[in-house]
């Protein structure tokens, strides 16, 4: 079963930029449909970002379209977020995540945001604090 684990998180200024990466560890990586979630404090844990496992398919938020790229690199078995344009309500831990039953696929199909019920694997997550 793969592991996960998240770096780049940071303190930034508003309109400043971070590239958040997630590697796996063990067997199959480019098996796993990968998403992105965050969880600001006080607030649920609220999906961010997916990729399929191909890399040929992606997904956003609404909130962070055209400022966020997702990108996945079986080779060396990570993904990663850019994050630009940030802003105060980007705050919050990012927690890379894996789907290796094809949920999120699913998610996609039926015309609906892939939820964390939909993934089972998570990583420890990565502090991202916005603010002047």
């Amino acid at each position: 079963q793969v592991q996960l684990r998240e770096s780049g998180g940071g303190s930034v200024e508003p309109g400043g930029s971070l590239r958040l990466s997630c590697v796996g560890s063990g067997r199959n990586f480019s098996d796993y449909n990968m998403g992105w979630f965050r969880q600001a404090p006080g607030k649920e844990r609220e999906f961010v970002s997916v990729i399929s496992w191909r890399g040929t398919t992606t997904r956003y938020a609404d909130s962070v379209k055209g400022r966020f790229a997702i990108s996945k690199n079986n080779g060396k078995n990570a993904v990663y977020l850019q994050m630009n344009s940030l802003t105060p309500e980007d705050t919050g831990i990012y927690y890379c995540a894996a789907d290796g039953f094809g949920r999120t696929a699913q998610a996609i199909s039926q015309g609906r945001i892939p939820g964390v019920s939909d993934y089972d694997i998570w990583g420890q997550g990565t502090q991202v604090t916005v603010s002047s």
